[in-house]
């Protein structure tokens, strides 16, 4: 074989990859299933869904651009840590559909004013930017987001259904 030829196998080799990564199904959610806690590991890029303490499904996710660290101010691109709640369901957002977390609470807006800046807010679990949903699982590769948390237009299809206002998410490190 020649360099050429081996060379054309390997390109094709990786594309084919790309290709069945990207069309391979993900395990879907039971049907019925109802979240009633989330919890979200920053480090690990994962958010898990559970109901009764049972583990329904894991999320691989994408965060801010500054994934490390809690939520300072406005503008740092940091996903926050902490409790907090689903506090709104939005489905005509400019990222396809979203969950509302309930950041900031007191203590995010008290050390914010402590540095002079507001602690900001709309902080999402949301899908894609709407026209771009053909990224898909591509967009998990990078943190990309302000602050917020994102997932597939598809999960974020699962989590809206299954998820109702008023349900506890934890963000760990």
């Amino acid at each position: 074989m020649t360099k050429k030829t081996i060379l054309l196998l390997v390109l094709l080799l990786f594309i084919v990859g790309i290709l069945i990564f990207y069309f391979y199904p993900e395990k879907k959610l039971p049907s019925n299933s109802v979240i009633d806690h989330i919890k979200v590991y920053k480090s690990k890029r994962q958010l898990l869904a559970y109901n009764n303490g049972k583990l329904l499904k894991t999320y691989r996710i994408s965060l801010g651009k500054n994934p490390i660290g809690h939520k300072e101010f406005e503008g740092d691109s940091k996903t926050p840590e902490g409790i907090y709640y689903i506090n709104d369901k939005n489905p005509n957002s400019g990222y396809y559909k979203n969950l509302g977390v309930s950041y900031p609470n007191e203590k995010d807006m008290a050390y914010a004013k402590t540095l002079g800046k507001s602690a900001g807010g709309d902080i999402k679990i949301h899908g894609l930017r709407n026209g771009i949903g053909f990224l898909g699982k591509f967009q998990r590769y990078t943190d990309w987001t302000a602050g917020c948390i994102a997932v597939t237009n598809n999960e974020i299809d699962e989590l809206f259904t299954n998820v109702k206002i008023g349900v506890k998410i934890e963000i760990l490190p």
